[in-house]
């Protein structure tokens, strides 16, 4: 993730990330509130109370991070 500012650009290899992991392209993220409500999004499209539901969960929010780390 590339960071100037408020602003931040998601890199093609995280998007691709992203993508490969949720099958929802990332657009129009432009700020970290941006990408938590992509975030967001993603959970409320995979909702429920299985593990793989959960663990799908775990695995957005550890991407999530590693790209604030990233930045």
């Amino acid at each position: 993730m590339i960071r100037l500012g408020t602003h931040i650009r998601l890199t093609r290899p995280e998007a691709e990330r992203l993508v490969r992991l949720t099958d929802i392209e990332p657009v129009n993220i432009h700020t970290a509130a941006d990408l938590d409500a992509y975030v967001a999004r993603c959970k409320a499209h995979y909702w429920g109370r299985s593990r793989d539901t959960q663990f799908l969960h775990w695995l957005i929010d550890q991407e999530r991070a590693r790209l604030e780390v990233a930045a």
